[in-house]
């Protein structure tokens, strides 16, 4: 079992930008795959980003893709989202998700079912 805890997120201009981490604990963090997905009012959760166990695979919604970046550093068991030219449409609760390292990333990188641990949530909000 992980925990994971989100922040960064808040008001942004269109066009701003933002990081967002996950800080993970109660488990071993370089075992899972992570990522970000994001809900906003009366909507699906949708995926946004993950990033492999050892950080060297990436995958990215269409939708994101070119102006947000996913890293992590197993070192300080974190995870960050970096949100560059962000748009209304990005407006937000963005949650960051673990899936145990015995799954394939490939296959299930993008499916919420498949993922073991969600954080809280963090409030993203672009304004026009």
């Amino acid at each position: 079992q992980v925990q994971l805890v989100e922040s960064g997120g808040g008001l942004v201009q269109a066009g701003g930008s933002l990081r967002l981490s996950c800080a993970a604990s109660g488990s071993t963090f370089s075992s899972y795959t992570m990522a970000w997905f994001r809900q906003a009012p009366g909507k699906a959760r949708d995926f946004v980003a993950a990033i492999n166990w050892s950080g060297v695979s990436t995958r990215y919604a269409e939708f994101v893709k070119g102006r947000f970046t996913i890293s992590r550093d197993n070192a300080k068991n974190t995870v960050f989202l970096q949100m560059n030219s962000l748009k209304p449409e990005d407006t937000a609760v963005h949650y960051c998700a673990a899936m145990a390292r015995t799954k394939s990333f490939y296959s299930t990188y993008a499916r919420r079912d498949e993922y073991d641990s969600w954080g809280q949530g963090t409030q993203v909000t672009v304004s026009s």
